[in-house]
């Protein structure tokens, strides 16, 4: 499995349209372990364009803080699972907590 998470200064970027680069783990399914971790730059964005691009990079999952109905509709388009409301945090930590199912979300800060 490959879960992407929006980065802004290392951290989960509230607001997803705002991110500076993604962190794209591979996890183990089995052992629900991160095997490894790319830090990974996005082609410009535009409508459509970063769900496309995550689908074909191979990310399953996207753990969010905010994020536009739009743009949820898109990731869904690509088979891919969206996490909103996640709180700041770092990527491990957010991963880890997805993985143990004890992942805690709040509001969609970008639904509006």
């Amino acid at each position: 499995m490959r879960i992407a998470i929006p980065l802004a200064q290392g951290k989960l970027s509230l607001h997803f349209g705002h991110c500076d680069q993604f962190a794209v783990f591979e996890v183990d399914d089995d052992s629900k372990k991160i095997v490894s971790r790319n830090d990974e730059m996005p082609p410009g964005h535009a409508p459509g364009v970063l769900p496309q691009w995550l689908g074909g990079i191979g990310v399953n999952v996207i753990i969010a803080g905010g994020m536009g109905q739009r743009a949820q509709q898109l990731f869904v388009q690509n088979d891919i699972k969206v996490v909103i409301g996640a709180q700041a945090s770092t990527p491990e930590e957010l991963i880890s907590a997805y993985l143990q199912g004890s992942l805690v979300t709040g509001n969609n800060i970008c639904d509006h």
